[in-house]
């Protein structure tokens, strides 16, 4: 059940998640904390009970902290503080809220924050809540990939490469020996054929997320994902193996920018993976494996005419979530 998101409420604000949550669904907030708050409020509610309270505060002597809790009945559980608080008074934000099996998967401007452990079953979630010191931007849905491509999507002639045997060895460049991967938070089943294209419905703005998942094969040259609009490449994503680099770059008037090459290579040969790229207001924050690897600036300001995800080489994909 698609959403439209909310625009520029009015603080306090009750708004409604149409289908409730369930795994996969994700849920992004993009703001400003007010340059004098003392707190604000991201609630999960259900009924008069809290799924998840997710609430940043200010001052004192404890200084910047957030706490996490779970109101069942009129009673709030135990709560959860992290410190100090990512989230600095004046500040913009994007602030996404992953839901996963048992879990809530919470993101701050790009950088995974914390996992708070569901207490209240998130399929009975029914409204997201706002209050407190904080002007709001845009609340954004996004429901969970589904293990088919999109109808309108672009099938190549190339035959799916899914069945294709991984590489014999994983790659493991030395500059990320302790890099840990963790699981996708969700792995529908594989069903997409490489080179894919898809539309990005109403294109990017601030707080859209597009997620891919997939596995890299052999031959494991490397492989690339654009995102595009008809006219340019708003961000070219080329992890290749052999140079053990992640390229970036811009396509516009019919000529590349300069590239970007820096950040490592957090992929690996036959390993899976999950990249996100939330669109901020300045720049793309990409995140791999819940862990955001790279920033890249924005050069093709147009956001909303980028609304297409083109994804080729040596790659097998099992999810595309736009």
């Amino acid at each position: 059940m698609h959403q439209q998101s909310y625009y520029t409420p009015k603080i306090p604000f009750t708004g409604t998640i149409k289908g409730g949550l369930r795994e996969g669904k994700t849920i992004t907030v993009t703001g400003r904390v007010l340059p004098g708050a003392e707190r604000f409020n991201v609630d999960f509610q259900c009924g008069s009970d809290v799924a998840l309270h997710f609430n940043p505060r200010y001052g004192g002597f404890g200084g910047s902290y957030v706490v996490c809790n779970t109101r069942q009945g009129s009673s709030w559980g135990r709560e959860e503080r992290t410190q100090p608080s990512p989230l600095p008074l004046g500040a913009n934000f994007t602030l996404v809220f992953m839901t996963n099996h048992d879990s809530y998967s919470i993101v701050v401007n790009g950088a995974h924050f914390m996992e708070y452990k569901h207490r209240i079953s998130a399929s009975s979630v029914g409204n997201i809540f706002v209050n407190g010191g904080v002007e709001i931007q845009s609340i954004a849905f996004q429901n969970p990939a589904s293990s088919h491509p999109n109808p309108q999507s672009y099938r190549g002639r190339n035959k799916s490469r899914s069945n294709k045997a991984a590489c014999a060895a994983a790659f493991a460049p030395p500059s990320f020996a302790s890099f840990t991967m963790a699981p996708p938070p969700y792995s529908p089943s594989p069903s997409y054929i490489v080179p894919y294209k898809t539309v990005i419905q109403g294109g990017l703005y601030p707080g859209k997320t597009i997620t891919i998942q997939g596995i890299p094969i052999q031959p494991a040259n490397g492989f690339i994902i654009n995102l595009r609009s008809n006219s340019g490449i708003a961000i070219h994503f080329n992890p290749r193996f052999k140079e053990n680099t992640v390229v970036r770059n811009s396509h516009m008037d019919n000529k590349w920018g300069s590239e970007e090459r820096s950040g490592g290579m957090p992929f690996h040969c036959g390993q899976p993976f999950t990249v996100a790229f939330v669109c901020d207001t300045q720049c793309f924050r990409i995140i791999v494996n819940s862990i955001q690897m790279f920033t890249y600036n924005h050069r093709h300001l147009s956001h909303q005419q980028t609304d297409i995800v083109e994804v080729t080489g040596d790659v097998s994909l099992s999810s595309v979530q736009v």
